[in-house]
């Protein structure tokens, strides 16, 4: 352990580590005004400050002057309702670790935030272990950021407004009491970790395909029963965590279907018989509802279908191994030969297609985590 207001100075760089000496915030104070004198004066910058363990309970003033050049702060395990305005003077302040604190209430990160030069400058944020409800509006301004940990917190949704965050490249928001994920957590082109383990979620968003860059997802310990079909596409997923889902312990095998309408038959049968109209022929309400059509799964069908349609649970067999339930969407119930479910004997023409479409994504998936 390091002595008290011991600071290690290495190629034009330096750390000073007062961490975990339970000292008085008063202490702290005089601690680092000293230091401040001292460094406005030396060649090097103090580039790291650690500061975890103390008994904080707001930021030193002291942050204000002398620390200009701090690039990480580290202020984890303290006693922090509240990020005070100290904290915009770090204008290149690169990573700021403030997990396990009593950080959430009204108040808790400073005002202006969003215009302050860290909203270019801080890439990494660890909040984790803290009180809060909901994701602070000023985060979702830090446009540099390209780590922000959320974890055991009390969320109870992701906003949509996570899609400002362009460079993110992992986000923790796992223990929490998230329900649902938002589809424009698709709109993140960085993002290669998503970390959702230990919430109450039901479903993925088919959206999340588009997530292009993403390596690793951890859906463990929610509320899962199946999967969209379109999680296939994501090509460069390389860990999948799904334990502790009931979709690893029961599969789901009810199938739901509500008639279509007057209005969805009569569109199905323009779009399957490629009967020709033009803007002239009908009303704007109509015409937006025929663009509305999609495709049927099924390549022996050819059908549409638009607002109404069969969910039905499909096998895929991942990596030889695991056999995961991913969700269909089918025109109607007769529609049902290739997407159908694997509940049948091994040699069922929907086996051998679950495993055909497997074997394109069994090498991008190498660990399949069920247990």
């Amino acid at each position: 352990m390091e002595e008290a207001g011991a600071a290690v100075a290495t190629a034009g760089e330096a750390e000073l580590n007062l961490s975990r000496l339970s000292m008085s915030p008063e202490t702290v104070e005089l601690e680092l005004e000293a230091r401040g004198e001292e460094r406005r004066g030396a060649r090097e910058a103090l580039l790291r400050l650690l500061l975890p363990h103390n008994r904080l309970v707001s930021l030193p003033r002291a942050l204000s002057s002398g620390f200009q050049h701090l690039q990480l702060l580290d202020v984890s395990g303290n006693a922090l309702t509240a990020l005070g305005p100290e904290l915009l003077a770090l204008s290149g302040l690169r990573t700021l670790l403030a997990r396990n604190n009593r950080l959430g209430g009204p108040g808790a990160l400073p005002k202006g935030l969003a215009q302050s030069p860290l909203c270019r400058s801080l890439q990494m944020l660890n909040l984790s272990g803290n009180c809060f409800q909901e994701v602070p509006a000023s985060l979702l301004e830090l446009r540099a950021l390209q780590t922000l940990s959320l974890g055991g917190n009390q969320l109870q949704s992701i906003p949509a407004e996570i899609e400002n965050l362009q460079s993110l490249e992992c986000l923790y928001l796992g223990g929490n009491f998230i329900r649902e994920i938002p589809p424009e957590l698709a709109n993140l082109p960085s993002l290669s970790y998503l970390v959702l383990c230990d919430n109450k979620i039901q479903s993925v968003p088919p959206q999340l395909s588009q997530l292009h860059s993403l390596r690793s997802l951890s859906l463990h310990n929610n509320l899962l029963t199946y999967l969209p079909r379109e999680i296939l596409n994501l090509i460069h997923l390389e860990e999948l965590s799904l334990r502790g889902n009931p979709l690893v312990v029961r599969f789901v095998r009810d199938l739901t279907y509500d008639p279509p309408t007057l209005l969805e038959l009569a569109a199905r049968t323009i779009k399957i018989r490629n009967i020709s109209y033009t803007p002239y022929d009908l009303p704007e309400n109509l015409l937006r509802y025929l663009s509305l059509a999609s495709n049927c799964p099924n390549p022996k069908c050819g059908g549409v279908y638009f607002d109404c349609c069969v969910r039905q649970i499909k096998f895929v067999d991942f990596c030889g191994k695991y056999r995961l339930p991913l969700m269909h969407y089918l025109c109607s119930p007769e529609c049902s030969s290739p997407c159908s479910s694997a509940s049948h004997s091994s040699t069922s023409q929907s086996e051998s297609d679950s495993e055909d479409e497997a074997s394109v994504a069994a090498h991008r998936m190498q660990k399949v985590l069920l247990g």
